[in-house]
């Protein structure tokens, strides 16, 4: 038998990870014993526990204290991570660590050392210089980069359950369609008041059905009253956002009157075209070409924006990406200081963008297609909250709980 003693504290008894921890440990036929149980007394007070863990062999072993160091639960008698040069440009060594999105460290030198730019899907790379542990994507690995190998050495923050009653629970916990929805969209308002006041940033992730339901004056509102600071969308949503502004149209659809109009069809390959004449959004706002809708705020808010394209735009608008990597890097640049992302009809770029934020950004998923909603938990997003609404909607709700004035 092979046996290993491991440590885990903070809420880890109504944060239920305890039971997660032993759940692991019995799911791959190990053993355990409860060698310490220190726990809190008052609601502040955290737990503490030590675990004698056996297996049947140190493979075993290996494989129990991987998966429970994701809990938080490490060696009493820690080691450093293994590292292991990368082979070649853009390819981690076969046996690296492949990262989570919750807060996670490193050992190197006997010190606990930060990962940093924590995301989900990457691995870690030691600076030996600096002794600084990085969160690197598998694209941007260089080769001779010393990349963690290990399990050993990494320690995990499990997020804990808030201490009191709030809408950010675990994501599952909260995505029906019958739940109400105005407490939580009130909750959301309120996080952004105080986000606001501590310097903190809100990133919205778009989908074109926000202007195809009505919902871009809402979302232009928000902007406009500097409640968003970061819009990631792809060609879609920037696109139609043009078409209503220059023809009062998304896709080819009168906003006004809900009735498609004579040759609308065509209205945003015109507005594409007209931007591209202009050289840019940017260029078409200084010309007097847009004067109104959610690009027209965010260039003259001074909110950044990254558009990302994919194989079925048209166009596409001169400003969106249609490299994936520039892409991504561009998103990871603008996610510093998001303490929320508000993520509205949008599949892909919710996902995408679930997968580049840390766990302790508080996250909203909102569609009219309760899937959608819960994906984005299944991929792993698990740190926020879901709702199934139709996108103006949320935004109209959101506007009126924020008391924003009538447009």
């Amino acid at each position: 038998m092979a046996s290993e003693v491991v440590q885990v504290s903070g809420h880890i008894i109504d944060s239920l990870i305890l039971p997660k921890i032993l759940d692991e440990i019995m799911d791959r036929r190990g053993t355990f014993e409860i060698v310490e149980l220190s726990v809190g007394k008052r609601k502040a007070d955290p737990s503490t526990a030590r675990l004698k863990i056996s297996a049947s062999s140190p493979r075993s072993l290996r494989q129990i204290l991987q998966r429970i160091a994701r809990l938080g639960a490490v060696p009493v008698m820690p080691t450093d991570v293994r590292l292991v040069p990368a082979p070649k440009d853009g390819v981690f060594p076969a046996s690296f660590y492949a990262t989570t999105n919750l807060p996670t460290f490193a050992r190197y030198l006997g010190t606990w050392r930060p990962v940093q730019r924590i995301e989900m899907d990457c691995g870690i790379v030691v600076d030996a210089r600096t002794r600084r542990a990085l969160c690197m994507p598998m694209a941007r690995v260089a080769r001779g980069d010393l990349v963690v190998c290990s399990p050993e050495g990494v320690k995990v923050a499990p997020l804990e359950r808030a201490r009191k009653r709030e809408a950010f629970q675990f994501m599952t916990s909260a995505v029906s369609s019958e739940k109400p929805k105005a407490q939580l969209i009130h909750d959301i308002a309120r996080t952004m008041r105080v986000l606001r006041r501590q310097g903190r940033s809100v990133l919205v992730v778009g989908g074109p059905a926000i202007i195809h339901t009505g919902g871009g004056p809402f979302l232009e509102q928000l902007i406009k009253h500097g409640l968003v600071q970061v819009l990631f969308a792809g060609n879609g949503l920037a696109t139609h956002d043009i078409e209503s502004s220059l023809f009062g149209t998304s896709l080819g659809v009168s906003l006004e009157r809900g009735l498609p109009t004579k040759d609308g069809h065509d209205h945003h390959l015109r507005a594409i075209n007209a931007i591209r004449a202009c050289g840019g959004i940017r260029q078409a706002v200084r010309r007097g070409l847009l004067t109104r809708g959610v690009m027209h705020a965010c260039v003259t808010q001074d909110v950044p924006f990254v558009l990302s394209g994919s194989i079925r735009d048209d166009g596409p608008l001169p400003d969106v990406m249609t490299d994936v990597l520039q892409a991504q890097d561009a998103m990871r640049r603008e996610l510093d200081g998001v303490g929320l992302a508000l993520m509205i009809a949008s599949t892909l770029h919710a996902i995408a963008t679930g997968n580049l934020l840390p766990a302790t950004v508080k996250t909203v998923c909102v569609d009219i297609n309760p899937a959608v909603v819960t994906k984005l938990s299944d991929r792993g997003t698990f740190q926020g909250v879901g709702i199934v609404s139709d996108a103006a909607s949320f935004l109209r709700e959101l506007c009126v709980a924020l008391k924003l004035p009538a447009r």
